[in-house]
């Protein structure tokens, strides 16, 4: 008897430190079928980021401050004491994100410097054991994400540099090199965080950030996957995990070229910071913003666009006017935006571009305002009309420079009318005679008249 006990106490160790041994087979899967598992995420197209977190207190770089020395580590995390959450309104935050346009949240449950936004079990630091908070931040947010229709994403860090059994507490300065049983202990505690959020939240996808610290093998990505398609198989992760992500995650700068992955995602800032910051006035206008967005729809992306509550919990006021904006134009041009697929090559288009999934629409993005036409060249098929998006107004359009002797197609016309044009970005939509062909050739040599 004592016998059986210790092993199923072995059994049960094991499927602890390796959790589902049988879940290797749900990493490995056909692009048919990881394409049905994207899909929603290729629909979405926009989706909201927030860094919320104690660095909200004094208004400081989220955990990087103390990791580049900015201030003691003990100096940020004296933070904690500060962070209220007193007006924290997640049903509110939802409304907001919903009406963005945003079809999918991302939230920082725990960042670099260890303070977890949820009440977890584990031996870390938590805003319900460590701040005058004395709540769950989290598990409002994913009620009201959920009762939305909204998909569920959340970030979460590899390294925790507040950690007594991570090696690396700043860029300089590390605990300890080389002892595998403060690293196991370091894996235990990671992977008993990542099972509290799995197991509570089972979110749509994860956002993990701070794999470049250690090597996938280090971290156990496989067993992490392993871990979290146990009992949420069809999660989508971040390319942040070595080896095992989804999609690619640029950040900032828009790619001049598209990413070579599938699908991809643009996380940005509104300002220069992620996290909120007293001092940090310098906003991007909504033009500049949607701009940036039109872009990642012409290369067939996502953008992730990011939000910093204070410590309170409300979002500044600027935050809400950009939200609110991009609720206004995604609204109007919702048929150009979501399971819409890249564009065509730069060269036929003085502008972004999209197709919607047949091929047959091609939706022009003007970020400027035309001199009373615009033009499209290459173009082989027949247009069979052309629109304003939103506004449902009809265009004219010619065609010049088509000979009937010749293959070689002309150039496409199309009179915008300055009534029509957005105060943003407006959007045409020309509907073809059937999926998009182009001609990508140097033209040719008059040989007959």
């Amino acid at each position: 008897m004592d016998m059986r006990k210790k092993l199923c106490a072995a059994l049960l160790a094991l499927s602890v430190a390796c959790p589902s041994l049988h879940a290797q087979n749900l990493v490995n899967e056909t692009q048919e079928q990881k394409d049905k598992r994207m899909e929603w995420f290729h629909k979405a197209k926009l989706g909201i980021f927030i860094h919320w977190g104690i660095y909200a207190v004094k208004g400081v770089s989220e955990s990087w401050s103390f990791y580049n020395k900015y201030l003691p580590h003990d100096e940020y995390l004296k933070q904690c004491e500060g962070f209220t959450a007193s007006k924290y309104d997640p049903k509110a935050w939802v409304e907001l994100i919903k009406e963005s346009g945003a079809q999918y949240t991302v939230l920082t449950t725990k960042h670099h410097d260890g303070v977890a936004l949820w009440d977890t079990k584990q031996n870390g630091i938590s805003v319900v054991k460590n701040t005058p908070a004395k709540r769950d931040l989290v598990t409002p947010f994913v009620n009201e994400v959920r009762k939305a229709g909204l998909r569920l994403g959340l970030y979460y860090s590899l390294p925790d540099w507040s950690h007594p059994d991570y090696p690396n507490m700043t860029r300089t300065d590390v605990r300890y090199k080389d002892d595998p049983k403060r690293w196991d202990n370091f894996c235990k505690f990671n992977f008993g965080q990542l099972a509290e959020l799995n197991n509570t939240y089972k979110p749509d996808l994860y956002w993990f950030d701070g794999d470049w610290e250690m090597s996938a093998e280090t971290w156990r990505a496989k067993e992490i996957m392993q871990l979290l398609r146990s009992n949420n198989k069809n999660v989508i992760v971040n390319s942040r995990i070595t080896g095992y992500g989804d999609y690619a995650t640029p950040e900032q700068g828009v790619p001049v070229v598209r990413p070579e992955d599938k699908y991809w995602e643009l996380c940005m800032t509104m300002n220069d910071s992620w996290g909120y910051q007293h001092n940090d006035q310098n906003y991007k206008t909504p033009h500049m913003l949607l701009r940036t967005f039109v872009d990642c729809l012409s290369n067939g992306g996502n953008m992730l666009m990011d939000i910093g509550p204070k410590e309170d919990g409300t979002i500044p006021e600027e935050q809400i006017a950009i939200l609110k904006e991009f609720g206004r134009w995604t609204k109007k041009h919702k048929e150009a935006i979501y399971d819409t697929r890249a564009g065509i090559p730069a060269d036929h288009f003085q502008g972004f571009t999209s197709l919607n999934q047949a091929g047959d629409i091609l939706y022009l993005y003007l970020p400027y305002r035309p001199n009373g036409i615009v033009e499209i060249k290459g173009l082989v098929n027949k247009v069979n009309r052309v629109w304003v998006v939103g506004d449902g107004s009809m265009l004219s359009y010619k065609v010049h420079n088509k000979n009937y002797w010749s293959g070689v197609p002309g150039n496409l016309y199309i009179e915008v009318p300055d009534h029509v044009l957005d105060e943003q970005i407006t959007v045409l939509a020309v509907l073809l005679d059937g999926p998009i062909q182009l001609y990508r050739g140097e033209g040719k040599v008059i040989e007959s008249n």
